[in-house]
């Protein structure tokens, strides 16, 4: 059987991972090429590699220095593979696809539909012309008012290509950067951190939401239970933190105004995007808890961030909610959850906890870090984040393997892998009987 009948006999979920592959092994050969590096070279497997999984799967984490490392030929394939991370290689392909004029089957719609989180497979192609669109747009525009900035730092050329390269990194919520030292030399800038936040914030969203805004506007109780939920989560995850931050960390490397600045943009950029403009190893005990809680936490589903996922922890803070009131259904916004969603939402919080923990018991043991340290970096990496306090430059090889695996599942989440692994799984016919156990 030829390659296109293999592919078609696999499931929609199956797919998404193996295209995230091939777009690692890629972007893996492109970088081991001599002219990719400064020393000329090439990069060795083991950082071609590491580099290849975190851009492609949007976190951020990197073993080398991406400024210094890497050639403008590097750097332009990281991008790419940011860019095409974040929209999702089945998303790129397929509207590349429609773009050209060609007829869009049922398998690519399918596939589209599963890639983006959308609801339903109708529109479908509409809403990939909608992403590209906003995708597009919102760089543009990102980039546009972090060039002033960034020019007055390292002049016009540069200046201009560190603000697209940032502004689609901000985006995609990949956290690459082209300073060394992340955003810290703008803390007190408040155009760059406005605008890095927004871009973060348009990015995690999900691209649903955003046709859902469009759709209706400031009409919000015409939006889709599925909108509310992450507009509430997103708002209560930046708001709280803030202040957290705000109260309880001390920041001498940003006081003032700059120290509402950091607070505020810490909480945003800790649920996926990686970028800091204040050192994270200055964070108290009870800060990087915080931190380690959003970056598990993530964005948003059909979106560019990572993580469980905004709607997963509503759901399960909702199902407590309804439990802890002694309720029979779980509902929010007059509407009910059904049970297979509250199913999926402990299955993924489990996967993405079990995961968490055995990574970072994993590099502790291995690599004799703190633990402490490990949770916060494989936080990072399984929520596809790349907030690091200089852990994962001092990995071994084993532990770096552990780190890349971490963070393709967070790129490809949880119910993906689910879907994946069940995907020719027969429905149960009969039921076991029924006996009640003590809980609590």
């Amino acid at each position: 059987m030829n390659i296109i009948g293999r592919l078609r006999r696999l499931s929609p979920f199956r797919i998404i991972i193996l295209s995230f592959l091939v777009l690692i092994l890629c972007g893996t050969g492109l970088l081991m090429l001599p002219w990719a590096t400064a020393n000329g070279e090439g990069a060795s497997l083991s950082d071609a590699l590491f580099t290849a999984v975190s851009a492609s799967c949007v976190t951020g984490l990197t073993a080398v220095d991406t400024a210094s490392y890497w050639t403008l030929f590097g750097q332009l394939v990281i991008l790419a593979m940011i860019q095409v991370g974040g929209f999702g290689v089945i998303t790129v392909a397929v509207s590349l696809a429609a773009l050209s004029g060609q007829r869009i089957g049922l398998m690519q719609r399918s596939l589209s539909k599963e890639a983006v989180s959308a609801p339903q497979l109708g529109g479908i192609v509409p809403l990939l012309y909608f992403i590209l669109r906003l995708t597009f747009f919102i760089e543009f525009l990102g980039a546009l008012f972090l060039a002033p900035s960034f020019c007055q730092k390292v002049g016009l050329v540069r200046g201009i290509y560190f603000a697209v390269f940032h502004s689609i990194s901000s985006f995609c919520n990949a956290g690459f950067d082209l300073f060394g030292n992340s955003l810290m030399d703008f803390s007190a800038d408040p155009v760059v951190n406005i605008t890095v936040m927004l871009l973060i914030l348009a990015g995690g969203l999900g691209f649903t939401t955003w046709a859902d805004i469009r759709r209706n506007l400031w009409h919000f109780c015409a939006y889709t239970l599925q909108s509310k939920i992450i507009l509430l989560m997103t708002s209560a995850l930046i708001i709280l933190p803030a202040i957290f931050f705000l109260a309880c960390e001390n920041t001498p490397d940003a006081a003032g105004t700059a120290h509402i600045w950091a607070s505020f943009f810490q909480s945003v950029t800790a649920r996926t995007a990686g970028y800091n403009t204040i050192e994270i190893e200055g964070f108290s005990e009870s800060g990087r808890a915080i931190l380690v809680l959003l970056m598990l936490i993530g964005g948003s589903p059909g979106s560019t961030a990572g993580g469980c996922k905004t709607t997963t922890v509503f759901t399960l803070l909702a199902t407590a909610l309804a439990a802890f009131r002694l309720k029979k259904d779980v509902t929010c916004f007059s509407r009910r959850l059904p049970e297979e969603t509250i199913r999926q939402a402990i299955t993924v919080f489990m996967m993405y906890l079990l995961l968490f923990l055995g990574g970072s018991i994993f590099l502790h043991r291995l690599d004799d870090i703190p633990l402490i340290d490990c949770a916060f970096e494989t936080a990072s990496a399984i929520g596809t984040v790349g907030l690091s306090i200089g852990v994962t430059e001092k990995l071994s090889l084993p532990s770096q393997y552990v780190m890349m695996l971490l963070m393709f599942f967070g790129r490809i989440g949880g119910l993906t892998v689910l879907c994946a692994a069940h995907a020719n799984a027969k429905a149960d016919l009969w039921r076991q009987p029924e006996e009640k156990i003590a809980i609590g």
